[in-house]
């Protein structure tokens, strides 16, 4: 009897934090999306409709889709191909060390360099200008801050994704390898053919963390360009804060719903899709 119940004293501590601290609360945030913030009256699907017409709420859903399908498929490949390049490294853990060292770094440390290397009056214009090739453009002011942004995301996010592909690639088997260069297939070939099709594991993972990391980058944001940053990185984390500052937390609560409920149904498909798949292979 009590080897058959062993798994409730692992699970039920964790299963018990999820329930009180994330289950509950966000039922509790669901039943105020339908209610007024202040008088806490009945308002039905009105807190839907508010968001669904509201021109910042679709800004900051356009910036956030945007960012999330320009920087993953960057950090994934990237992070895969330096991977794959620090297999032949002799002292790669002192390289993965470099890599993971961005993860250390305080926020509003790297947003203090940042605003020192890309405002008008930052390093980058002042050594474009002695190069003269250019500069005084508000990299953070202007379109650029998008990719600014996007470049800050995959710097602080590369090091853990290369550590899991390190992982999924070190638990290959080497024996498939060698036998598909005896048949003769070369380097790409094997890549594609053999190696690939052995890290959807991993490429599910790294996908999956790497969606819920980009809706983090907002801190970054904030301290760079403040509440209110140039249009094109207006995320839905800049709309919540600002929601919350102005008290609109019928509206807040609404939008999380929706987000949830759209985080759920995308991490669910992807989930399917790896399984079809493994169960095809």
């Amino acid at each position: 009897m009590k080897r058959k119940w062993a798994w409730a004293g692992f699970l039920g501590p964790g299963f018990l934090g999820v329930l009180l601290f994330v289950v509950l609360p966000f039922g509790d945030v669901a039943r105020r999306s339908f209610m007024t913030a202040v008088t806490k009256e009945a308002a039905g699907l009105k807190n839907y409709r508010l968001i669904f017409t509201n021109s910042a709420f679709w800004l900051a859903v356009r910036n956030t889709f945007r960012f999330t399908l320009v920087c993953i498929p960057l950090l994934v490949a990237l992070g895969l191909v330096i991977a794959l390049a620090m297999g032949s490294i002799r002292h790669m853990q002192a390289v993965k060390s470099l890599y993971l060292f961005p993860l250390a770094m305080p926020t509003a440390a790297v947003a203090v360099v940042w605003k020192m290397v890309f405002y008008e009056k930052g390093f980058l214009n002042k050594y474009l200008e002695q190069l003269g090739a250019g500069g005084g453009v508000d990299y953070i002011g202007g379109d650029a801050a998008f990719y600014v942004l996007a470049g800050t995301y995959i710097w602080k996010n590369l090091g853990y994704t290369i550590v899991l592909w390190l992982a999924g690639v070190m638990g290959v088997n080497g024996d498939i390898m060698e036998a598909a260069r005896v048949d003769g297939a070369g380097p790409m070939q094997r890549l594609w053919h053999v190696l690939l099709p052995n890290l959807k594991g991993s490429l599910y993972i790294i996908v999956v963390i790497s969606f819920l990391n980009s809706f983090k980058i907002y801190r970054e944001a904030y301290l760079v360009a403040g509440a209110y940053p140039h249009d094109s990185i207006y995320m839905l984390q800049h709309l919540f804060n600002n929601w919350f500052v102005n008290l609109d937390l019928d509206k807040m609560a609404a939008a999380a719903v929706v987000c949830t409920l759209f985080f759920l149904v995308f991490i669910l498909l992807l989930q399917r899709l790896w399984d079809q798949e493994r169960d095809e292979a």
